[in-house]
């Protein structure tokens, strides 16, 4: 397979793992954006959240928390911003499924929320859109 985090996966291509199990990997991002940005996969290739199944998703959160949690306990920051792009059509660059973590201390001036030009559409018409609704079983 030629997917870049694959290749990482199976040693292909050096990086720097902060956290690693049978399942899942966290390692730094190479982009020097923003310090301590890490990126979390699960091994197994799967493209995006949309094609996920439970169980890689469920690991694969194990560990975000796991890290996240390391980096307030363990090295002094306060939060962190978990971000992810499904699909091409929401921005998604490499198509393995990753989530972005990035640690937070209070004040250090960095904005990761997107910045949105406004809704075009009525909340109630997106609500009746976008509701799911529960039937019994």
């Amino acid at each position: 397979m030629d997917c870049i985090f694959c290749k990482i996966v199976r040693g292909d291509i050096p990086s720097f793992k902060v956290y690693e199990d049978e399942y899942t990997l966290v390692f730094m991002d190479i982009a020097k954006d923003v310090d301590g940005h890490m990126v979390a996969i699960p091994k197994k290739h799967v493209k995006c959240i949309l094609d996920c199944d439970a169980e890689t998703l469920a690991r694969l959160m194990a560990t975000v928390k796991k890290v996240a949690n390391h980096c307030i306990d363990d090295c002094g920051y306060n939060g962190v911003n978990l971000l992810n792009a499904s699909d091409e059509s929401a921005g998604q660059s490499v198509p393995h499924f990753h989530i972005h973590i990035i640690p937070r201390k209070s004040g250090d001036s960095i904005d990761a929320w997107p910045k949105f030009d406004g809704a075009n559409h009525e909340i109630e018409e997106l609500f009746q859109k976008l509701r799911i609704r529960y039937i019994p079983i």
